[in-house]
Parts: structure tokens; sequence; C-alpha cells
């Protein structure tokens, strides 16, 4: 439901001065703030995401602009904004509505207010990890949410550390925040799913283009065939292997509290060694946490924690939520973007990216939360 669907006049003023409360706390730990448009150019979303978007954000047109999407969060415009000319270290704190699309559960909002953290800082990453998360944690005191965390730049890892082509490693890692289509391609590439028939026969044809007839789709035939001669290349290409793929299930089922998540990963680590310097990030992150007086011992950590929601991050990764309202999405959430920086500074000229985390918080759920306790 809209974001301010059957609040009274009280109710949208609460919201709007939580909201007001929280980035004023924010610009107080430094961070200065800034307004992003609404309206976001529809190719820089689907560069990033796919055509998947369009199943979560709102599209438009423009006569001269071209294709549009409104604003389906903060980070891209703020991110394109640094990139373009801001200082570094920085800080930026924003809020405003932000708007998705909601085709499956009608009671979930498709517009709220949301206010965020931003830090571009490649000093220390780990403490900068640690800074968001105390600071959004803060911004939420007094509420009872379960903190959840994870780092999917370990999977990331894995993949990049296995024995095959580095097309399968970069369909793996495309689909990374799929989990079924991971898991799908997983079993393919180690044999354990036959191959689709219908890929069979052309592959085994001896000339794929026999009673095809004429050429009616969007696709040349010099593409057409690079496509097949990728996919004979990948016929070829040896299973991955049984030992390599426990490795990776045994990574995704990792669900502890933190000192005993990153003791099991330190083991996984000794058979894949691609993920070590993963695992001492995270062990980095852990000391951190524990300087900003965060208590590790009883902070879970999910190797998978991510996957299906927060598909622009690239190493830590964090929720907080209210196990009294498990109906309820997270009240807030944040993680590291590190590739994101480097795909959209290659516009402004600066495809070396800057280490980025950030964090959000929903100021309507906090008033209800609070409103109802």
């Amino acid at each position: 439901m809209p974001v301010w669907q059957g609040h009274t006049p009280e109710l949208r003023g609460k919201v709007r001065a939580r909201a007001a409360e929280l980035r004023a706390g924010f610009e107080a730990s430094g961070a200065v703030a800034v307004e992003c448009p609404i309206l976001l150019p529809a190719a820089t979303l689907l560069d990033l995401y796919g055509e998947d978007i369009r199943g979560r954000a709102y599209v438009t047109s423009d006569a001269l602009r071209g294709e549009q999407m409104m604003r389906p969060d903060f980070t891209v415009p703020v991110v394109q904004m640094h990139m373009a000319g801001g200082a570094e270290p920085a800080r930026y704190t924003y809020a405003g509505e932000v708007f998705r699309r909601q085709e499956e559960d009608e009671a979930r909002a498709n517009e709220y207010l949301q206010v965020g953290v931003e830090i571009f800082d490649g000093a220390q990453p780990a403490q900068s990890d640690a800074e968001v998360f105390t600071l959004v944690r803060a911004a939420t005191k007094g509420i009872a949410l379960r903190a959840a965390t994870g780092d999917i730049g370990i999977l990331m890892a894995a993949v990049a550390g296995l024995d095959t082509s580095d097309a399968r490693k970069a369909a793996l890692m495309r689909h990374i925040w799929r989990p079924r289509r991971f898991r799908t391609l997983l079993d393919r590439f180690a044999g354990r799913s036959p191959v689709p028939p219908s890929r069979v026969a052309l592959l085994a044809a001896d000339d794929p283009f026999a009673d095809a007839g004429p050429n009616i789709g969007l696709r040349s035939r010099g593409e057409v065939e690079a496509r097949i001669e990728a996919l004979r290349k990948d016929a070829e290409t040896p299973p991955i292997s049984d030992r390599q793929l426990s490795l990776i299930d045994a990574i995704l089922s990792v669900r502890e509290t933190l000192p005993f998540a990153l003791e099991r990963l330190r083991d996984i680590a000794v058979d894949l060694p691609s993920i070590s310097d993963a695992v001492e990030g995270l062990a980095a992150r852990a000391a951190a946490l524990d300087a900003k007086g965060v208590d590790i011992a009883v902070l879970d950590f999910e190797a998978a924690y991510g996957r299906t929601h927060m598909e622009y991050y690239d190493g830590f990764v964090f929720g907080l939520y209210a196990e009294a309202r498990p109906d309820l999405p997270p009240v807030a959430s944040g993680g590291r973007y590190d590739a994101l920086t480097r795909v959209l500074g290659r516009s402004a000229g600066r495809p070396e990216g800057i280490p980025a985390v950030g964090g959000v918080v929903r100021p309507g759920l906090i008033v209800e939360l609070e409103d109802t306790a």
C-alpha cells in the first residue's frame, strides 16, 4: 500500500518527524545531507540488474530523456553523484520516498520513506563496515530487533576459485543473487543434472540451421553461431569436482554466531584457499565490531544471507528484524558495494571505484513498532 494510505495527518507527521530525526542523527556523525532525483535513467538500472528490475520498479517514459524509473533506492544516485566528483573520504545521508512494485503481497508498501547513510572510504573497510552497522543500530535504539549479518564476498571468492572455465565462473557470479538459478547451474556444471535435450540435439547437429526457416529474431545469424560455439566449448569443459561442490555447499550451510562461523569458515579455507582473504576480512570486521562495543558472541552470521534481496552488495551485508513481527520486512539493512562504484565510476572516468558501504532505515516501520509496543 502507499506510504500514506490509511494514515492520519498525525501519523504522517510522526513518520516525517522521525525521518528528520534519523537524518539529523546521521548528520551529527559527520555525514553530509544530499538530495537525489526521484526519476532515474532506466538504462543505468537495466545495465546493473538486467530486465529483472522491471518487475520491481515503476517505469515511465519521457520524449526527450527516454525511459525512466522511479527511484527504487538511494544507493545508485548517491554513488553516481559521488563518482562524478565527490571528495574522499566522504559520508552522505539522505531521506525521502522510494518506490517498489509489489506483485505478490498487496499488503506490502509500494512507496515508503527511507533514511540512509553511505560511507566512501578505502582506507579501513572493516572499520567502515562496523561504523555503518553501529550507526544504523543506534538509530533503531529502543526497539527490540534481531541483527542478521553475512558476507557475500566469501561466496564470490569461492566461485572465483573453482577449477572450471571463466565462462562458467561468470555465469555463476551473475546468478549469486538468484539462489535457485545458481543451484541449477552449479549442479549442471558438476554433472549432477542432465543437459536439456534441446541443447543436446542442437550441439549434435551437423548444421544447426538446416530447415530453420527465415531469420525473424532480433539476433543475427553471426550472434547465434557465436552462442552455439560457446555452448560447444562449455560441453567440453570437465565437470566441477564433487570435492569443490561440497565445499561450496559447506560455505552456504554456515549459520552460526559470528565467532563460530569464523572458525568454521577458516576450516573450509584450508581446502579452498581462494576464500582465505575474504575470511580474514570477516575476522577484521569482527574485531572492528567488537571495538565498537558490539557483542559479537551473540551476533548471528549466515553465509547465504542477502542473496535474495541485496543484489548489488558484494561483501558485508546486514539486516535488523522485529522478531515479534515476522510479517514485516527488515526495519533496517545495508552492506558493502565496492563493485557498484567501479561500474558507475566508468562513465565518470573513475573505473577504479572506491570501497563503499551503506545502510538504510525505514522510519515508518519504527513508528509502527513503537505505537504497538
